[in-house]
């Protein structure tokens, strides 16, 4: 059951403005711009149970889902230490903003594939602080996020152009070599 939290209906609409632009490097654009000042003006109040970790795992969950427009808001926390593998958006554009917190952001270039491996490349990882905001936009969608803050809590806000049931991680195998998994995802309401 949805919960409406303070600051839903602006985010919303600012969302949607965003995605109403169409093209996705002019949503990501203003999304990042969008959300950078969502986060600073602090107008928006996301749920309780968003600041709430899950020590086994980052938490999913679901913020919104736009009928319209088809775009998923989600907001993951984050326990210390916790982290995801090499993992790709399923080819969906992305946009994440820290909303508290900060996490450490490692893009990585995919050189190339074989056999269920990829070999890829990390390039500078991003020391996200709150309010930072980064997108994705496929090709360029391979990366690691985690906090690595030894006694804080992180969270941070995705916008995806669709729902992200699924996406492929992406284990060590030997050197610059990873395995490819798809992992199946899910969220819960906030």
């Amino acid at each position: 059951m949805h919960h409406p939290f303070p600051g839903e209906a602006e985010l919303i609409a600012t969302i949607d403005e965003a995605v109403g632009l169409g093209q996705p490097h002019a949503i990501t654009g203003e999304l990042s711009r969008s959300l950078s000042r969502l986060i600073a003006e602090q107008r928006v109040q996301l749920p309780a149970a968003v600041f709430e970790a899950d020590e086994s795992h980052y938490a999913r969950r679901l913020l919104h889902q736009s009928d319209r427009h088809g775009y998923c808001v989600i907001a993951m926390t984050w326990a210390p230490g916790q982290g995801t593998p090499i993992h790709d958006h399923a080819g969906l554009w992305c946009v994440e903003g820290v909303w508290r917190g900060a996490l450490e952001v490692t893009p990585y270039d995919l050189l190339e594939e074989f056999d269920g491996e990829a070999r890829f490349r990390a390039q500078k990882t991003i020391h996200a602080r709150c309010g930072s905001t980064g997108s994705l936009i496929p090709p360029f969608e391979y990366h690691t996020i985690r906090n690595a803050d030894p006694s804080a809590i992180a969270v941070s806000v995705h916008v995806y152009s669709q729902a992200m049931n699924r996406c492929a991680v992406f284990e060590p195998s030997h050197g610059e070599w990873h395995r490819r998994r798809e992992r199946m995802l899910q969220a819960v309401e906030a």
